[in-house]
């Protein structure tokens, strides 16, 4: 793997992570308890493996510009600009939620997760928007 294969790793992690949220809320809302924990465990796992690789990539390569032009960059920059705003939020809500529901504090948990659960779904979607906007524009538009 070079370090070209890093924003298409990266996109990767970020479906897979939402795509394991969600399978999460869907065991959540099953009661199916412990297949809940695991699948979420499997997301936070996932979601941290992205942000190592995210930050030694952006470490050596720096901000990618933007290039094109027309209807699709005021798009582009709403999606990022919204992305990066929320993925501020994203890990601080996920350790506390996390934590929580590891010391089974379960009322502060779910109070948390109820915020937590649409951020970081959103930021897990629109980092996947933003790396084909950025690398592969002609798949969108």
């Amino acid at each position: 793997m070079t370090l070209q294969d890093l924003p298409a790793v990266n996109a990767t992690l970020n479906a897979i992570s939402g795509l394991l949220l969600f399978i999460g809320w869907l065991q959540i809302r099953a009661r199916r308890l412990q297949a809940h924990r695991l699948v979420m465990l499997a997301a936070f796992a996932t979601s941290t493996v992205f942000l190592v690789c995210y930050l030694v990539y952006h470490a050596q390569v720096g901000s990618v510009p933007f290039t094109r032009q027309g209807f699709v960059r005021p798009v582009y920059f709403t999606i990022l600009v919204s992305h990066i705003v929320l993925a501020a939020f994203t890990l601080p809500l996920a350790l506390v939620t996390l934590s929580r529901a590891l010391r089974e504090r379960f009322a502060q948990h779910r109070a948390i997760a109820r915020w937590t659960l649409p951020i970081w779904g959103y930021v897990s979607v629109t980092g996947v928007l933003v790396y084909v906007l950025l690398y592969h524009p002609t798949w969108l538009f």
